[in-house]
């Protein structure tokens, strides 16, 4: 079923260039110094003098030897740029409460020990944007608050604007597909794309140069997840992440897998099939022609074969959203304002004008 016709409303981006009429002027920081460590946590019974977030500084480029030479001698071969894709509405939370607090760690942080001054895009939820998964699945993401106010507010996207990082949202798509479609759009130009966000829907864009950067609060940093990474925990390629999901569901998003209708059918048995068939497509075809398995396994892609097809509509990230890469958006980051931009979004903090 095709998605419905909706218009699109990206918002002004601003981008760092010294060219760009939109880019924020530098900004003298505040006496007030803060101060950032990766493992340091804010929490709201925090005091004024030590709830604060640091931007050092990033460090020195370092290149070791097998960097610089190939394995014949040979100058070895440059590693492509990247570009981060930055999921917003996530980081706004504390748990299942909104925290503009822990969006500004969480930032902070981001810039200081992963993105540095690497091109950033922050990317946000569109009006409406869960509305066609929930028209074909009702249970989709049910639990979650819709309405205003239940995402990322003006206040983050000032911070953001302000640190010069472009932010697009699209009515009508949630965030998730927005960052599908231009991280296609990255690659076609000769980058790399890291994303960050919490949210496992992204491992199924994961390739050699696609990548996770995920926000791990037990830890308070950033962590790297690669296709290395990926392989190890799943035993099968990301290209098959999407079909496996349709078997196991995802219980965050309200889309049930199929062990509720076929309790012996779980992770294990779905890793096999797909490694022989390669796709959920290419194993449901073939189950109706032919067995494939054990009998549980048979009649359960048999029967429930809509079932496993309507989870991969819902799940599957679209790539075909109207937004256009700006060519603006892949220059480096000018980092000069994060110090005092932050410093007076923690200050507010502090101050308790309504930012939890």
């Amino acid at each position: 079923m095709p998605p419905p016709a909706v218009s699109t409303a990206p918002v002004a981006p601003v981008v760092a260039s010294s060219s760009s009429a939109a880019a924020a002027a530098p900004r003298r920081p505040r006496s007030l110094r803060l101060r950032v460590t990766p493992y340091a946590s804010v929490s709201s019974s925090s005091s004024p003098s030590t709830l604060a977030v640091s931007i050092p500084p990033p460090p020195p480029a370092r290149h070791s030897r097998k960097q610089l030479v190939g394995r014949d001698g040979a100058p070895a071969k440059p590693a492509k740029p990247r570009v981060f894709f930055l999921d917003v509405n996530p980081l706004c939370f504390r748990g299942s409460q909104r925290s503009l607090g822990a969006f500004a760690r969480w930032l902070a942080l981001f810039f200081a020990h992963v993105s540095l001054r690497d091109p950033v895009v922050a990317v946000l939820d569109g009006e409406g944007g869960n509305e066609y998964r929930r028209r074909l699945l009702p249970s989709y993401k049910a639990h979650r608050p819709r309405g205003p106010g239940t995402g990322a507010d003006s206040r983050v996207i000032d911070v953001l604007r302000e640190c010069n990082v472009p932010v697009v949202r699209v009515d009508g798509y949630e965030a998730d597909d927005v960052v599908a479609t231009l991280t296609e759009q990255v690659l076609q130009k000769g980058f790399r794309v890291v994303i960050g966000s919490p949210d496992k829907d992204f491992k199924q864009l994961i390739s050699e140069d696609v990548q996770l950067v995920m926000p791990i609060p037990e830890i308070g940093r950033w962590s790297f997840y690669t296709l290395r990474h990926y392989v190890a925990q799943y035993k099968c390629d990301p290209t098959a992440d999407l079909s496996l999901r349709c078997f196991i569901g995802d219980e965050a998003d309200g889309v049930p897998g199929i062990q509720h209708l076929v309790p012996g059918f779980g992770r294990k048995t779905a890793v096999k099939l797909l490694k022989k068939h390669g796709s959920l497509e290419n194993l449901l075809n073939t189950a109706a022609v032919r067995t494939v398995g054990k009998d549980y396994a048979q009649d359960a892609l048999v029967k429930h074969a809509d079932y496993l097809r309507k989870n991969y509509e819902v799940l599957s990230l679209k790539r075909d959203v109207k937004v256009q890469l700006d060519d603006r958006w892949l220059s480096t980051r000018d980092s000069c304002n994060d110090s005092s931009v932050l410093s007076d979004f923690i200050l507010k903090f502090n101050e308790g004008q309504n930012i939890r």
